[in-house]
């Protein structure tokens, strides 16, 4: 079997393209695992026994929760750093001091970092797993450094080193610590198929496509309009409101404020100059027929573009529609990804003149599960289980399946096929 701790939702077993067996907490993440067809066991991995795997594990994947480690928190697994050493050091020649350690650390989830170390002692006991691979944010890299060394100890070859997911075809340039070893290879680098800029073919062969960009990943144009998420509060099945955090606007106040235009697939946020009547004119996606003709945009419309603003505060990254989206991650209200209207192009009067027809900026729009879903590679169709709060927490947390594709596909002797990670259809 290839065991796969802190499961989350399936990117990496999305990726195998074999049955693993996922250990994962989260009750949504296992809803989201089960839907997906992929066999999951909820349980805490730190109280799991190892027992079970000896003797029928071939390969061990690892992504321990970030939160403690990451930038869009509080970063104590930084503070706790050299605990989590200890641990791994102790794990490592069979002591098991979490207990003691793990009352000393400022974030209890600091220490699932050294778990799999756990797993790996035990298997490797009885000459298991043939083959490591682990995920975890940047500032992890000094901890895989510290399991690099013990793997290699015990016969493995072993890469660690960060990788930019938009490197590899991902439409986010998301960086991650990556460790990769093996008892029957050479533990490599993937190697890169996209870059920032396209390059020209070679005497070598065809250059790198260039990054794909958030417009490519969700099948729109510069110009389209998001679909905003149409209800108006939080709650189990509901989720957040179209409008910026703190607001409490419904629908039919967008309605009457003329706030609501349609893009060629749906109802979309626009200048409140716009006017109503778009969905008496042309429906929406769900009552307008499959062969209708898209709505046509005003001149007004095209005055505008969409980027996509990281979170709420003020040193976010916002990026537009025709570039890769910085790293999602969720799990707060300050972490919301919303689009953010930019003007098109420079305005043509002069600044002092009073322009009457100019129309006012459209308001943000929170990103949905299924757009986020995209950016991360998983199919439109993924079927996210819980609330719109609980399917961006998995959303936010997963490895991007077309990353961890690239990096198992060498561990798993198949040859990786990009069509099997399709994204906006």
């Amino acid at each position: 079997m290839i065991l796969d701790l802190f499961a989350g939702p399936g990117g990496w077993s999305r990726a195998l393209g074999v049955r693993d067996v996922g250990l994962e907490w989260d009750e949504w993440a296992c809803r989201t695992r089960s839907a997906a067809g992929q066999l999951t066991v909820r349980t805490d991995v730190a109280m799991y026994p190892t027992w079970p795997f000896l003797g029928r594990t071939r390969g061990l994947i690892a992504s321990p929760p970030c939160q403690a480690w990451s930038m869009a928190g509080k970063r104590l697994g930084l503070v706790d750093q050299p605990l989590v050493h200890a641990a791994v050091e102790d794990l490592a020649a069979g002591r098991d001091t979490r207990e003691r350690l793990l009352a000393a650390c400022r974030d209890e989830r600091s220490l699932l970092a050294a778990e799999p170390m756990r797993y790996l002692h035990a298997l490797n006991t009885v000459g298991e797993p043939d083959w490591v691979a682990m995920e975890e944010v940047p500032d992890v890299l000094p901890l895989w450094k510290q399991y690099a060394a013990v793997l290699r100890g015990w016969g493995f070859s072993v890469w660690y080193g960060i990788v930019n997911a938009a490197d590899f075809g991902v439409p986010q340039t998301r960086r991650r610590a990556i460790l990769l070893a093996s008892r029957v290879r050479t533990a490599q680098p993937p190697t890169p198929t996209h870059s920032q800029a396209a390059e020209p073919e070679s005497l070598f062969g065809p250059g790198r496509a260039r990054w794909v960009s958030m417009a490519e990943a969700l099948g729109w144009g510069a110009t389209d309009r998001p679909v905003p998420t149409v209800c108006a509060g939080g709650g189990p099945g509901g989720g957040p409101e179209p409008f910026p955090s703190g607001s409490r606007k419904t629908l039919s106040d967008a309605r009457e404020r003329g706030t609501w235009m349609p893009r060629p697939d749906g109802v979309v946020l626009q200048s409140r100059r716009e006017g109503a009547g778009w969905k008496a004119r042309h429906g929406t996606r769900e009552n307008r027929a499959a062969d209708a003709p898209a709505p046509t945009f005003t001149a007004e419309a095209h005055r505008w573009s969409w980027s996509l603003r990281s979170n709420n505060q003020a040193n976010a990254t916002v990026r537009p529609l025709s570039e890769p989206a910085g790293t999602l991650f969720f799990g707060h209200r300050a972490n919301e990804c919303t689009w953010v209207a930019e003007p098109a192009s420079a305005p043509t009067k002069d600044t002092d003149e009073k322009d009457t027809d100019a129309p006012a900026v459209p308001e943000p729009i929170r990103i949905t599960a299924r757009e986020a879903g995209l950016l991360q590679t998983f199919p439109a169709d993924y079927p996210w289980a819980g609330n719109k709060g609980q399917q961006f927490s998995q959303i936010g947390n997963a490895v991007p399946p077309l990353l961890a594709g690239h990096l198992l596909a060498p561990h798993l002797g198949v040859t990786l096929d990009p069509d099997d990670f399709a994204l906006a259809a």
